[in-house]
């Protein structure tokens, strides 16, 4: 099997953008934000991360790493033509534009990202993704994922995690497809590490605009673990809005629709 980056293309406008969704998401989630920004202002190729709906990895066991990534990326600017671009991320994807920034730094005109991922240390997730024995486990509960929807019931009850998390996690692991998708993409995308330092010091040089858009009821990328290193970026604003995880996108739209003077 061939290794296919799939994207699609929404709008016709003179500013590229290169948007990469959350988990569980395909390329189609960006239409509203599309539709807001405005089709004759803005061209943005959608890709669909790999697990998720028309990208394949031609060797789904193993890690995806920055390098590889970084090659299908220069790839792609080579056939489009593209010389500079934006950077939109939601969540999980946040790992994908971090790479692409990373990059090709002198290429980059700004960035937009929603609730990134890849920006705070999360125990769960490297405990998961790390150590063998503890992927093996993460792995057989694809299967049997009762025990693990127990424990983290037992969480919420002793309130030790918030009962919005408790249901996100539920949401996530109700069928066997997205469970399989979610150990894949967790496992998958562990190489997709950064140095924050490193990250600011690169953002800086320039200085890039960075945007956050973040959910005061987040519970999945809290804002409050982002603060560190927002601070830490010269070019950099937040926007934080009355919303969860799972919403964040349509409500950048509303907000892109409510502020006329949002440009990208």
């Amino acid at each position: 099997m061939e290794t296919t980056l799939h994207f699609q293309r929404y709008g016709f406008g003179p500013r590229v953008v290169l948007a990469f969704h959350g988990y569980g998401q395909g390329h189609g989630h960006w239409r509203s934000l599309v539709a807001a920004l405005g089709e004759q202002q803005v061209s943005v190729y959608a890709f669909d991360l790999f697990y998720h709906g028309q990208s394949r990895l031609n060797r789904t066991d193993a890690p995806l790493t920055k390098q590889r990534l970084g090659d299908l990326l220069a790839d792609f600017l080579r056939e489009q033509q593209i010389d500079t671009f934006g950077l939109l991320a939601f969540s999980m994807g946040a790992k994908f534009a971090l790479t692409a920034a990373e990059r090709f730094p002198d290429k980059v005109e700004q960035l937009w990202l929603l609730a990134p991922d890849g920006l705070q240390r999360q125990l769960w997730y490297t405990l998961a993704t790390a150590p063998p024995f503890m992927r093996n486990l993460l792995g057989r509960t694809v299967l049997r994922p009762q025990r693990l929807l127990g424990f983290i019931d037992s969480l919420r009850q002793r309130r030790l995690v918030d009962a919005g998390l408790v249901r996100f996690a539920e949401w996530q692991l109700d069928s066997r497809e997205k469970r399989l998708r979610i150990y894949r993409s967790w496992v998958g995308f562990r190489k997709l590490t950064f140095s924050l330092k490193a990250l600011a010091r690169l953002l800086n040089a320039r200085p890039t605009p960075v945007t956050f858009f973040l959910g005061r009821h987040d519970q999945v990328i809290p804002h409050a673990g982002l603060q560190r290193f927002i601070t830490s970026l010269t070019n950099a604003r937040t926007v934080l809005l009355d919303t969860g995880h799972a919403g964040l996108i349509y409500e950048v739209a509303a907000y892109v629709r409510r502020h006329a003077e949002v440009q990208w």
